[in-house]
């Protein structure tokens, strides 16, 4: 799930003078592109090291999830300020690094024979925490280098590229974790990590914005109003919280669900866990031809509601032998998923003011991210006193209410968000 920084308009002109736009952002994209994969990886594998290494009960898995999200709660809005003030290249290589030692730590304590659950649930607390800072700084990047009239164009692209990798990297993860063990499989991640930072470390630095009067809580304060009040924003924010609680809760569940109850192995997860890929690549694909031709609001509200419709899919899948229910559910929820955050992520970057984008950024993180934890503790809660086949379909079945809670206001009845 990465975006990037506000380039100040005289930033603009002397970056140009060093390098190129293009080479900018191929060099951003390369980044990302790295460390996604290996974040596709540790997705796969930090759950199979708590249920299959430490033998994790499912409200300890579903905690694990919740752990790595509970930042967006806590960081996002200081995140904002921290974006607008601080050399962001300079930020971005250090939050690369603790993530590397961070993730790094754990293949190491294995191997001494020290590995806890409290130190998984930590490394997951402290990567969650560096990747909030770091993506809330992201946000704001493109804008700065891509013409506004490329910004879909290159949104799309960047959510193309994250779901080949989440295509490619559960896939592969199921083979590491094969043929290495899930501990083993986090050195990719561990790796990635330290690839990234030596490619933002090549690209130009930013100058922080000037400091005003205004102290940080002002700061934050002038970001929350803007989004509140806007008549797109605030409900295409409503409609991305309610979509991550859903998302969270499922991705906590998936893996719980498909070991323990339909009995796959590591291999057959990875391969339907790629399938979420598989459906953010199609959705990117298809998502600007698709609201240029039927208008932002309608894309949206169409697409989420043919994924939701998809969700209920994945409950069908019983054992490995008919888990490409689950796939198909899985590829098809995303595809709705992705469509919608490209269409509203490039409207947030094109009618934001400039010196509001990473506060912009960081409100909608912070509300609508913020619901990440909720949904995994819930799915969690759900799997234990419910059963794990009755939460999956709980959870299933509410992907189908954000989509229908935007035609219960104005801008999900337009035909474009303005």
């Amino acid at each position: 799930m990465s975006e990037t920084p506000t380039v100040p308009e005289h930033d603009r002109r002397s970056t140009h003078h060093a390098t190129s736009p293009p080479a900018i952002f191929w060099r951003y994209w390369a980044a990302a592109t790295v460390s996604n994969a290996g974040t596709a990886v540790t997705a796969l594998a930090l759950p199979l090291v708590a249920l299959t290494v430490l033998d994790a009960t499912a409200l300890q898995a579903t905690l694990l999830a919740a752990a790595g999200q509970i930042s967006w709660l806590l960081l996002s809005l200081p995140a904002g300020v921290i974006a607008q003030r601080v050399p962001l290249r300079r930020l971005q290589v250090t939050l690369d690094l603790v993530r590397f030692t961070a993730v790094g730590s754990l293949p190491l304590a294995w191997w001494l024979d020290r590995l806890s659950y409290l130190h998984l649930l930590l490394a997951a607390l402290v990567t969650g925490a560096a990747t909030v800072l770091f993506d809330i700084g992201n946000s704001t990047f493109l804008p700065a280098i891509v013409p506004a009239r490329q910004l879909a164009d290159r949104n799309s692209l960047m959510s193309g590229t994250h779901a080949v990798t989440e295509t490619g990297g559960p896939s592969g993860g199921g083979l590491l974790v094969h043929a290495a063990g899930p501990v083993g499989a986090l050195l990719v991640d561990t790796a990635s990590y330290l690839l990234s930072a030596v490619l933002l470390r090549t690209l130009p630095e930013r100058r922080p914005a000037a400091r005003t009067s205004d102290g940080a809580l002002q700061l934050i304060r002038e970001g929350w109003t803007y989004v509140t009040r806007h008549p797109v924003m605030l409900p295409c924010m409503l409609w991305a919280t309610a979509t991550n609680f859903v998302c969270a809760a499922l991705v906590a569940l998936t893996p719980l669900y498909l070991v323990r109850e339909a009995g796959l192995t590591p291999v057959q997860l990875g391969m339907v866990l790629a399938m979420d890929g598989v459906g953010a690549l199609a959705g990117s694909a298809v998502a600007v031809r698709l609201t240029r031709r039927f208008g932002t609001a309608r894309g949206l509200v169409g697409a989420a509601l043919a994924g939701g419709a998809a969700a209920l899919l994945a409950p069908l899948t019983t054992s490995a032998a008919n888990a490409y229910w689950f796939a198909l559910g899985n590829a098809g929820f995303a595809f709705g998923v992705v469509i919608g955050s490209i269409t509203t992520r490039t409207h947030r970057q094109t009618e934001s003011p400039p010196e509001l984008l990473s506060r912009v950024m960081a409100t909608v993180r912070f509300i609508s991210w913020g619901a990440q934890p909720l949904g995994a503790l819930t799915a969690g809660l759900l799997a234990t006193y419910a059963g794990t086949h009755a939460a999956l379909w709980t959870v299933c079945t509410a992907a189908l209410l954000p989509p229908l809670y935007l035609l219960t206001v104005p801008v999900g009845r337009r035909r474009d968000f303005a």
